[in-house]
């Protein structure tokens, strides 16, 4: 049975645990894993945006900056420059919550500005000092993830003695930093950050083992989309992971994960209603 919670964003708050919500991903970039440069043009995210609102999307996580491994940081202005016009236009239009996926303390604050009520921090806090005290004064939902090195590092050998009880100790301190400098215990989510730093069979164990992060009192995040590991498992390039996708969103939703981010969202919706739909009887 998934636990439920509250989840704090801006002065409104999220119900978690019902079902299993579905984070949109928008990426607003040239050179993304697997859709950049589909969304890259202004108005063609704007109108991805509004598209997975109506596929039954909960948020639409829009980001400007691609961390694929061995990916290379974008500039601050020119992150800037991808995202902010597009939650400008985007917010006004939509009922749902808006997440920023950035670890930049500067774009965080910018888009919380434009309209965005979620910041999702790849580094759990780790990468820019100023980005708990933006998340803590705006009173926006935080999603910590584990991450192993940087984006550009974190594929290059990863090793652990044991991947679970160290992405729980990560997570631990950022959940203890967040609080103990203002951030809601509300107002955050986990994300054992699959394919960020893991081989094969560690984000093999990660899913086994999904229910270990329950320990950390949060909601808990995943994000299966069209990763390296369905490729591995199927040998399929990322334009053909979509069945394999469904199979690991399927997998999250029995395991009771509260949000998974997908870029399908019209096929993992029908997916998880269905699941859904069966383990609480209609």
């Amino acid at each position: 049975m998934r636990k439920r919670f509250r989840f704090r964003i801006k002065g409104e708050e999220l119900e978690l645990g019902q079902r299993t919500l579905l984070m949109g991903v928008l990426n607003v970039t040239p050179d993304s894993f697997s859709d950049g440069g589909l969304y890259f043009d202004r108005q063609l995210a704007i109108e991805r945006a509004l598209q997975m609102v109506e596929e039954g999307a909960d948020i639409i996580d829009i980001g400007g900056e691609s961390t694929r491994p061995f990916s290379e940081p974008t500039p601050l202005e020119e992150e800037l420059r991808r995202v902010i016009p597009v939650i400008e236009a985007v917010a006004p239009k939509i009922s749902i919550p808006i997440s920023i996926d950035t670890y930049k303390a500067k774009v965080a604050f910018e888009a919380l500005q434009a309209g965005a009520s979620i910041v999702n921090d790849i580094s759990g806090l780790r990468f820019d000092p100023e980005m708990v005290k933006i998340v803590a004064e705006s009173g926006a939902g935080l999603i910590v993830m584990h991450i192993k090195g940087t984006p550009k590092t974190m594929q290059l050998d990863p090793h652990y003695d044991d991947v679970m009880d160290e992405i729980k100790s990560y997570l631990k301190e950022s959940i203890e930093k967040a609080e103990s400098e203002g951030v809601h215990p509300e107002s955050i989510v986990v994300d054992p950050g699959i394919g960020f730093g893991k081989k094969l069979h560690h984000n093999l164990e990660i899913f086994r083992r999904l229910n270990e992060l329950e320990e950390l009192g949060k909601p808990i995040l995943v994000g299966p989309s069209r990763k390296s590991f369905i490729g591995e498992i199927l040998g399929l390039p990322v334009s053909e992971r979509l069945y394999g996708t469904l199979g690991a969103v399927a997998y999250c939703a029995l395991k009771g994960v509260h949000i998974v981010r997908v870029h399908d969202v019209k096929a993992a919706r029908q997916v998880v209603d269905i699941i859904d739909a069966i383990e609480s009887g209609f």
